[in-house]
């Protein structure tokens, strides 16, 4: 299953699989995002899984929402990578 992003205002959903050959698409879509909105949130519930591509897409989506001073809202029960990589960066 491919990526598909969808979207109401500032609020997105991220469903089937963010691997590398995806993770372009994504890092533009949000850089577009946040060229328009102010906050924005997003919903991991529909990922299957992601690689360690989208893994560090997420990571670098949420380091630019603290340069640019741009609220960034991930929610929802997302594949276990994600928790882990988030897991082991707070812990370190």
């Amino acid at each position: 299953m491919e990526l598909r992003i969808t979207n109401c205002n500032n609020f997105f959903k991220l469903k089937g699989i963010l691997n590398k050959d995806n993770v372009e698409s994504f890092r533009l879509e949000f850089q577009e995002a946040f060229r328009k909105f102010d906050h924005l949130t997003i919903s991991i519930e529909g990922l299957e899984s992601v690689d360690r591509f989208g893994v560090d897409a997420l990571a670098d989506l949420h380091t630019e929402s603290l340069k640019i001073n741009k609220q960034l809202s991930i929610v929802g029960f997302g594949c276990k990578e994600l928790y882990d990589h988030f897991k082991s960066f707070e812990a370190a």
